[in-house]
């Protein structure tokens, strides 16, 4: 029973960041990304990863496209 609750709680956690990112995405045109970023769901945007790359925030060698395919929920 517990175990259900947590599986609802982390569906409707996911289907809002999924609304968020599409209702950021429709309002700047950026690409936005649903993340899990230290247990928690966040939306980022793709100019914002590209910089946190740059600037050495993931592992050296981390790359745009790899924290693409490890995103839970592109926007188009």
């Amino acid at each position: 029973m517990i175990q259900l609750i947590k599986d609802l709680y982390n569906a409707w956690r996911y289907k809002r960041a999924v609304k968020e990112a599409v209702k950021l995405q429709k309002l700047t045109g950026r690409k936005q990304f649903v993340l899990v970023v230290n247990g928690k769901l966040k939306v980022v945007a793709k100019k914002d990863i590209r910089t946190m790359v740059a600037t050495r925030q993931f592992k050296k060698g981390v790359k745009v496209e790899d924290i693409e395919k490890r995103a839970l929920f592109v926007t188009k």
